[in-house]
Formats: C-alpha cells, structure tokens, sequence
C-alpha cells in the first residue's frame, strides 16, 4: 500500500483554461469557480477560463485562480477513492493543502490569498525588488553570498529552497543584481533573473505579512486532519494556532521545499501526486530523489493516466 502526498503548485503555474475540462467532464466541480466568483465580487471564472494571460498572472488573481483549480484537482482525485496521508503546498499552493487537510474553508481561503496577493504587491514599489535563481551553488555559501551584500546595504536572502542546485533569492533589486554577479564569482554555474512583481519571501514583504495577519487572526481556522508540511519548517504541521502563525511567518520567510520533500520521504511517503496546473513540483520532487513516484493531474487525460496507473500501488 503506497503512502501519499498530494502537493500543491504556487505562483507561476498559472494558465489560461486550468481546471476547464474538470468542469465538462464532472458538473459538480463548478461549484468552486462559482463559489470563488461570489466570495471575490468578480468573474475569475471567466479569468481563468478566457484570459488574457496578463491578466490572470496579476498576483492577487493568480493566487486565488491556482488555489481554485488545485482543491478541484484534489476533490476529483478523493473521490475516485484516493486519500493522501500527508499535504504540501509549494508558498502559495500550502493554502490547497490546508482546505485538503480542513484547516479552513475553500471560500476563506479564496478570500485569504486574494487579500495576500493585494498586500504583496502593495509592499514593495514596483521596480524596488527582484529574484533570481541561482542554479549550481549549495545553501551554505549562497546563504554566506547574501549575509555579504546585505550587511553592505543593499538586502537579499534565500527565498526558495527548491531542490539540489537550484535555489532562488530576493531583495532589493540591487541587492539581487550583486548577489548574482559575487555567486557566480564563488562558482554558481547561473544567475537567472526572474519575471515577477516583486520580492517574495523577503524581510521587504513584513507589510504584507502585517496585513496578512489582520484577515488571518479572526478567521476559522481548524486542526489539521491529514498532516501538513509546512513551508517555513519542513516540518509536520496540525494545530491550529501553529498553522495560523506559519501563515504569517511564510510570507517573509524561505519556502524549504527540498526539506519538505525529505521529510514527507522520511515518513514513507513514495508517491506524490501534483494537483494542479504544470508539473514543477514534481519535477523538484524528482531532483530530491528519483526513486519515489510522482504524477501531476492538471485535466481530465491526466486524471484518468494517474487512477490507472494507481491500480498498480492501491
């Protein structure tokens, strides 16, 4: 009997059409674009299913747009029988992971990540802050790369342990734009910058971390059902006012997927299945180690390729 996880894409996996064919083939999965559509006062239905692209990258409609098709891609898979013993989520995508674990409800999550789209783009002016990922350095001396050039002035740190070789930074444009150039003196193989509106996963985000906590404090928030790992951690997540606080900290604090990854192995998790759009968690997962399963259900083929292959582990 196989031990599963269901993880979650973030930010950046977003697309025109995600979660389409779920809704012609299973009529009852409209109810989350319905209920998405009521909570946020607009058509994100439409947004998603139409585009334009542009508009649907926007932070605080891709947030609640991901968070949509991964819960449905998740409901779809409960309910061919399949229930996962441990939940993840990659930033954005641990809020999926939460409403699987029943940690909160769909429609407040919907509402807690369109806020936390608002406040992440409001903390930072456009252009102040950057990412990059640097690829081919270990943590420790890229960590060591970042302590440099910010205590000269100019802030950056890691914000997305992702995997082996591949770990992205943000800060201040400056102080990503330096940390880039002194990493790849000390032997990183590339610094790629990244398209995105601002720097995520940074001490600059405390704004939004402060804005975050006001509509997360009075919010119903649950015990974990199936164990969470969590973002800021790595580690085994269920207690309520943990999960609340983890929420909090996530936003300006590293994203340790490659140590949830580890740890979800470590607990004997040997299939991960990726719910929604894209396939870059599992092929994250398959950089940590090659040996455990992983499949990624994003529209319906996809589904029914993964419930016939698991005929083989259920």
């Amino acid at each position: 009997m196989a031990t599963i996880a269901f993880i979650f894409p973030g930010q950046g996996s977003q697309s025109v059409g995600m979660g389409q064919e779920f809704v012609i083939q299973h009529e009852d999965s409209n109810q989350f674009y319905e209920q998405a559509n009521t909570v946020l006062a607009y058509d994100l239905k439409k947004l998603m299913l139409e585009g334009p692209q542009e508009e649907l990258t926007l932070t605080f409609n891709a947030q609640p747009a991901l968070l949509t098709t991964g819960v449905m891609v998740a409901e779809r898979i409960k309910k061919a029988g399949i229930q996962p013993q441990f939940v993840a989520g990659h930033s954005l995508g641990e809020y999926s992971a939460l409403v699987i674990a029943g940690v909160m409800s769909f429609t407040d999550a919907v509402q807690a990540v369109h806020k936390r789209g608002l406040f992440m783009e409001e903390a930072v002016p456009a252009g102040e802050g950057a990412m990059a990922a640097i690829l081919g350095m270990a943590q420790e001396p890229l960590a060591a790369v970042t302590t440099q050039i910010t205590n000269e002035g100019y802030p950056v740190q890691l914000a997305n342990l992702n995997c082996p070789g591949q770990i992205v930074i943000s800060g201040t444009k400056e102080g990503v734009e330096q940390a880039c150039v002194l990493a790849k003196a000390q032997g990183a193989k590339r610094a790629i910058p990244l398209v995105v509106s601002g720097p995520f996963h940074s001490s600059l985000m405390a704004p939004a971390a402060q804005k975050l906590a006001e509509v997360l404090m009075p919010m119903s928030i649950h015990d974990a059902k199936t164990p969470v790992i969590a973002n800021v951690t790595a580690q085994s997540i269920t207690a309520a006012d943990a999960i609340r606080t983890e929420l909090i900290d996530q936003v300006c604090s590293p994203v340790r997927w490659e140590e949830s990854v580890r740890e979800m192995i470590a607990q004997g998790v040997d299939v991960f299945i990726e719910c929604g759009p894209g396939k870059v968690l599992s092929g994250l997962v398959k950089k940590v180690d090659r040996s455990v399963k992983t499949y990624c259900v994003y529209d319906e083929a996809s589904l029914q390729a993964f419930l016939e292959a698991s005929k083989e582990w259920v």
